[in-house]
């Protein structure tokens, strides 16, 4: 099927195991443009996600509008939620992608409520609302819409350069509430990054997502996540990566090893396997077993490293286990034409 014409009047009889629990499916679709990727159109329930009490997460409210992402990152953490859906973590995450088509209306419902305190809502903290399918669902507009609408502050975490074409609408939502933007760049070489994360825009061109949302006022943090062993870790490596990343008008960096969680691990070694064959022993004896974690010592001599690079550089910032690396809660930055006075004269709310 092409993407023209799919409308969502008529409901699927033939809905995959576990879709049910997201609500109604209403359509699975496949275009040429998406070889081998089915999306399934789906009436979600609820748009709001509160993050389990205990979690080490610094905010406790997210967004989801897609689950499973086509960037088909080898490593990617969220891999293991498909198997909620009896979908496995591996192709299936990569291809066979939830759309949650009345997220906008849901979300918008939920802030309405009484009860909504305003609290700060994370997207991009699963799998990535700037995925290439956004540009065909366009669900970004309608969540951003109803989340400055309501007064709520928000952040974003991506991969994806769409990113840019909701910019406008961004600035205009940061004179009225809290808005933050990373870019989430693990890769600079560019074989190594077509090889890992497939589906990912190039370095490059993230790097220039970053410099558009810095030139519309943003102060953008650049994750540099995961750090790969053997693969991107070296000084060399990273230090060009900070050149390239400074250069781009980020502010800030956090930085951390690879995680390899269930899910996540299996699909990684798979890759590994057949891709640096001779890097396995290495691995399997920094991630042995169910480890999901690199040693404290590797982290702690990457952090040694890392830190004197983000100083040269002039980037705040720092690891990710920091507490300073959180994503930041709201302050002012520069001022825009749009932009609305903060508490200092000239200080614009753009975050």
């Amino acid at each position: 099927m092409r993407w023209h014409g799919q409308t969502l009047e008529q409901t699927d009889a033939a809905a995959l195991p576990g879709l049910e629990a997201l609500g109604a499916l209403v359509r699975s679709v496949r275009t040429p443009a998406f070889q081998g990727m089915t999306f399934h159109e789906v009436r979600a329930k609820s748009a709001l996600n509160h993050v389990p009490r205990g979690s080490a997460m610094p905010f406790d409210w997210t967004v989801n509008p897609y689950r499973g992402c086509t960037h088909a990152c080898a490593y990617c953490f969220a891999r293991n939620t498909h198997t909620y859906l009896d979908l496995d973590a591996g192709q299936d995450f990569d291809q066979q992608i939830i759309v949650k088509t009345n997220v906008g209306d849901v979300l918008r419902r939920e802030l309405a409520k009484p009860t909504w305190a305003r609290e700060p809502v994370a997207l991009g903290t699963n799998t990535d609302p700037y995925q290439r399918a956004e540009g065909r669902y366009a669900l970004m507009p309608g969540i951003i819409a109803a989340l400055t609408d309501s007064g709520t502050p928000f952040s974003i975490l991506t991969k994806g350069t769409l990113l840019r074409r909701d910019l406008p609408m961004l600035t205009d939502a940061a004179a009225s509430v809290p808005v933050s933007i990373a870019m989430s760049i693990a890769v600079f070489d560019d074989a190594l990054q077509q090889s890992l994360e497939p589906g990912t825009p190039t370095s490059a061109a993230r790097l220039a997502t970053v410099r558009a949302a810095a030139d519309a006022g943003f102060r953008v943090t650049v994750f540099l996540m995961p750090i790969l062993p053997h693969l991107t870790d070296s000084t060399r490596a990273v230090d060009d990566a900070l050149a390239r990343i400074r250069a781009a008008g980020a502010a800030r960096v956090v930085f951390g090893a690879l995680h390899l969680r269930p899910g996540a691990k299996e699909w990684f070694w798979d890759w590994l396997s057949r891709t640096r064959p001779e890097l396995v022993p290495l691995y399997r004896g920094l991630y042995p077993g169910a480890s999901a974690y690199a040693p404290d010592g590797y982290r702690k001599e990457l952090v040694a490293r890392v830190r004197p690079l983000l100083r040269r550089h002039r980037l705040t910032g720092g690891a990710e286990e920091d507490v300073e690396s959180r994503p930041p809660r709201p302050g002012p930055v520069r001022t825009t034409g749009r932009a609305k006075v903060g508490a200092g004269a000239g200080e614009a709310r753009l975050f």
